[in-house]
């Protein structure tokens, strides 16, 4: 069963964080955890298992598009390029409830390309919990919403997902409630913003 930590959803506890750091570090973890939009399930970016213990979770093809959560604009920068009016855009828009499609650097490994286009998504949430998450691992995290085969929503709490996949997973970090309304997903890869998804973030600078 997954390693079950229950942290403040503004103030999270730095021991717990710490714990779940660890495991992801250490051990090739596949966690789920909080965001500003719902929970997701997260591994490293080059966690040889994860994307396929993802995959099997969710019921997910090859082609699905993984995106990769990143602490601040910085990191984001080092995974995808972007030309002036991408970098305007994003930074007005983070951290907050968006995942950006765009052209992948080498920074990011070919396995979580888009096949043809050979982009990826970002984002920078704007949840304290996995905002230090992320500033304790040091890296992006390789990550999926959490939604269950055959559900329309995403599931909501911490206690929820360790009872329904606690034997799937190796840690959940419970903050609490978290949203069931996916990001806004916005591809600038082409030069043009085309919104894909409508979700938590506003479409409208976008549109």
């Amino acid at each position: 069963m997954a390693r079950f930590l229950e942290v403040h959803p503004v103030n999270p506890q730095a021991r717990a964080i710490s714990q779940v750091v660890a495991m992801l570090r250490d051990d090739d973890a596949l966690i789920a955890y909080p965001t500003d939009s719902c929970y997701a399930l997260g591994a490293r970016l080059d966690s040889v298992t994860g994307p396929e213990r993802i995959r099997q979770i969710r019921d997910l093809d090859a082609k699905h598009d993984f995106t990769l959560v990143c602490s601040d604009f910085h990191q984001l920068g080092t995974l995808v390029h972007l030309d002036n009016w991408a970098f305007r855009a994003i930074k007005a828009a983070t951290p907050g409830a968006y995942t950006f499609i765009l052209p992948a650097t080498k920074e990011v490994p070919r396995r979580l390309h888009h096949p043809k286009k050979k982009t990826v998504g970002v984002r920078i949430p704007h949840n304290p919990v996995v905002r230090e998450l992320l500033r304790e691992l040091g890296e992006p995290l390789l990550s999926s919403t959490l939604l269950l085969p055959g559900a329309s929503e995403p599931l909501t709490d911490g206690w929820q997902i360790n009872e329904e996949i606690g034997h799937l997973v190796d840690a959940v970090l419970d903050s609490g409630e978290c949203g069931t309304e996916p990001t806004t997903v916005v591809d600038l890869s082409s030069g043009e913003p085309e919104v894909v998804r409508v979700g938590a973030g506003d479409p409208t600078p976008f549109e």
